[in-house]
């Protein structure tokens, strides 16, 4: 418990980074800022240093939202954000010859009862309410559009050899390209945002069973852990947010987690 608990209420939040099995490095960035109503997943790409910076630079603009001022003054606020740091990415690429770099985006936004998930590339946003569990993103893979066309099943998607392709980043355009979904949030609510290094172990199915009841940092170490077992081919990320309708109960916050080693759970 800490000082921002009262911020924070009705939010439970868990949140867990980790290299994984097969990376040298971290290329995940995250952001747990529930006194904003900000939460967000980016993972960079460009190769070890370019990916951590791109993603890095990513989630410092998100980091500087700050408190707003109603639903739509914090959706503006995200999108100045991530034209800053598409800027900023554009310019060091320009600098440094047009070497890749950019970083996928998945973003909660809640203010009192209004929630948006907006995004860009392949990291998740899900929203788990009354025991169903729904992908609220849609990947920008070019899989994902094969499927949408009906070129590939569901099934050969995920086990084609290009379905890590992404068709959208912050930092590869000009003009970042952004979706939206948005609604109104409901009695125990739970998001779960996440990186690829996720979902490429993990199933829907399975994530909704690990957050059940489970308290929400408790769920993502259960995620971490059960990727962990898979192999972990990618970075892991996972931010779990829990909405009680009850705000009287005390929030739980837990600290961003990065971890580095594979010898955690």
């Amino acid at each position: 418990m800490n000082d921002l608990s009262r911020a924070t209420a009705p939010f439970e939040t868990g949140a867990i980074s980790h290299v994984g099995r097969v990376r040298s490095a971290n290329e995940d960035n995250l952001v747990v800022r529930p006194e904003f109503g900000v939460w967000a997943v980016a993972d960079g790409m460009g190769g070890h240093e370019n990916g951590a910076l791109a993603s890095a630079t990513v989630a410092a603009a998100i980091e500087r939202i700050g408190a707003a001022q109603s639903a739509p003054d914090l959706l503006a606020r995200l999108e100045d954000g991530v034209l800053q740091a598409n800027a900023e990415l554009r310019q060091r690429i320009n600098d440094n010859g047009g070497a890749p770099m950019g970083s996928t985006l998945a973003v909660l936004l809640v203010h009192e009862r209004h929630f948006a998930c907006v995004w860009s590339g392949d990291s998740r946003i899900y929203l788990v309410r009354a025991g169903q569990i729904t992908q609220m993103s849609r990947d920008h893979t070019e899989v994902q559009d094969m499927v949408e066309r009906g070129v590939l099943t569901p099934d050969e998607a995920k086990r084609s050899p290009r379905r890590h392709v992404i068709t959208r980043a912050i930092g590869v355009h000009d003009t970042p390209e952004l979706d939206l979904d948005s609604g109104e949030i409901a009695g125990d609510d739970v998001f779960v945002l996440c990186s690829d290094g996720l979902t490429e172990h993990v199933q829907d199915d399975e994530i909704l069973l690990a957050v059940g009841e489970a308290g929400a940092q408790e769920a993502c170490d259960a995620l971490l852990a059960l990727t962990l077992q898979r192999g972990a081919r990618d970075n892991v990320t996972v931010i779990i947010v829990r909405y009680h309708e009850d705000d009287s109960r005390s929030t739980q916050w837990m600290p961003n987690m990065r971890m580095q080693g594979s010898d955690a759970p």
